[in-house]
């Protein structure tokens, strides 16, 4: 079986280990048998030399095929392990030489493939965002990515530790949200929002409130003002009282509520205008609000909130993300569509991004180019020499293979070329 590469199309197949193995047995079996047939061609060839004339040039060809292949199968055998087991100098080169050879495919690979020009040129001949985009707006895809970020983010909130994160939230809550004055800001804000007029809905919602509440319980209303009449008084009056009390109370909630321009509503305003001015200006006041807040802080309440921030948040979040319908999903799907989609169509933006990728590789590689090529490096060290030796001759050994059979044919036509010159020349002599 093959295994096929996701590198360029049309895709192209590799073959596996056992593939490579079976190809260099039958290579190593034809060559060694364009040997054996030398020998035997000789074998015959040479007695009947002197009887038959042209057996010389026969024996001559066989004479240098064997020796060709002879000596390309020392060659050969000479990179990967010692011929014969003979402790030959400068053999077994590949398994005694393994460090040098992964350091110099390091430094190989470091300086020709890893180069900012090679991978700069590589990636803006691409169009990494324009075949991203495209892939990305198939809705399939985006599913795709989706499922998998819901995996990794799940697999996060999983690795967090609760209390650190309260921590951080806690942290966050001091610097950003306790550490500054609290009253200028709100007051600030106060100013804004009455200015606006935007206090007016807050007085609406208070006013009918209470309008309502009082509808719904007139007994509470009860004798609060009878109970303040003299002793001497006839209880019925001071039932009308109280009735009257309360009807002018409730009379008076709607006109308020009634009308934008009533005294207390402007009373109301002028109080909340001069309370967002003292909140910005008066030092008292400021100081007042600080020491409420000091309070808030030194609370331990602060410190369950933020644990409870991010409970809800991060139980929220874990059903958001295993849940394939949920909104968060969806919106997450939708937005890598569109994102695709933008890609795919905006080549003023696509262009911006290829050259964000291209900057962010320049500065990847020139950062950590010696450490990547290192893994070659420290790879091939790790590695057994018997094992180095098999995977480099199961990727090349095939090849070479075929020096040994073009070694076999060129000594052949070498031994009867130096045969036929010297059969000349002792024939022109005599």
């Amino acid at each position: 079986m093959t295994r096929t590469m996701d590198v360029a199309a049309p895709h192209r197949t590799v073959p596996t280990d056992e593939e490579r193995r079976i190809a260099l047995r039958r290579m190593k079996r034809l060559a060694t048998s364009l040997l054996i047939v030398a020998a035997a061609v000789f074998a015959v060839a040479f007695p009947l030399q002197d009887k038959i004339p042209w057996m010389g040039f026969v024996r001559a060809a066989a004479e240098g095929a064997m020796v060709g292949a002879i000596a390309d199968w020392f060659a050969v055998t000479a990179l990967f392990r010692h011929p014969l087991g003979l402790p030959i100098p400068h053999t077994a080169i590949i398994p005694r030489r393994k460090d040098e050879i992964g350091a110099a495919l390091g430094a190989f690979v470091e300086d020709e493939f890893l180069s900012d020009a090679v991978v700069a040129g590589k990636l803006r001949s691409m169009g990494v965002a324009h075949r991203l985009g495209e892939w990305l707006r198939e809705p399939a895809n985006a599913s795709r990515v989706t499922a998998e970020v819901s995996v990794a983010g799940r697999g996060v909130l999983t690795l967090l530790a609760d209390d650190d994160v309260a921590d951080v939230i806690e942290q966050l809550a001091r610097r950003h949200l306790l550490e500054p004055e609290w009253g200028p800001a709100i007051g600030r804000v106060g100013a804004r929002l009455v200015e606006a007029d935007q206090q007016r809905a807050a007085v609406d919602a208070v006013l009918e409130r209470a309008e309502s509440w009082l509808i719904a319980h007139p007994e509470a209303f009860g004798s609060m003002v009878s109970s303040r009449l003299p002793r001497w008084m006839p209880g019925f009056v001071g039932g009308l009282v109280d009735d009257k009390a309360y009807r002018e109370v409730l009379a008076f909630a709607r006109a308020v509520r009634d009308d934008p321009q009533h005294p207390l509503r402007l009373a109301i305003d002028r109080w909340l205008a001069e309370l967002a001015d003292d909140l910005q200006h008066d030092p008292a006041m400021i100081a007042r609000v600080e020491h409420l807040k000091a309070d808030l802080v030194e609370s331990p309440r602060l410190r369950e909130f933020a644990g409870e921030v991010w409970g809800s948040v991060k139980v929220s979040l874990a059903q958001s993300l295993a849940d394939p319908s949920s909104e968060l999903r969806a919106g997450l799907r939708s937005g890598l569509i569109e994102v695709g989609s933008r890609l795919a169509t905006d080549a003023e933006l696509a262009a911006k991004v290829d050259v964000w990728v291209t900057d962010a590789a320049a500065y990847v590689l020139g950062k950590y180019r010696h450490e990547i090529a290192g893994v070659i490096t420290e790879t091939v060290e790790r590695w057994d020499p018997t094992e180095t030796t098999e995977k480099i001759e199961l990727q090349v050994g095939r090849d070479l293979q075929y020096i040994r059979i073009n070694g076999t044919v060129v000594g052949a036509l070498a031994g009867l070329a130096i045969h036929a010159i010297a059969t000349a020349v002792r024939a022109l002599a005599i």
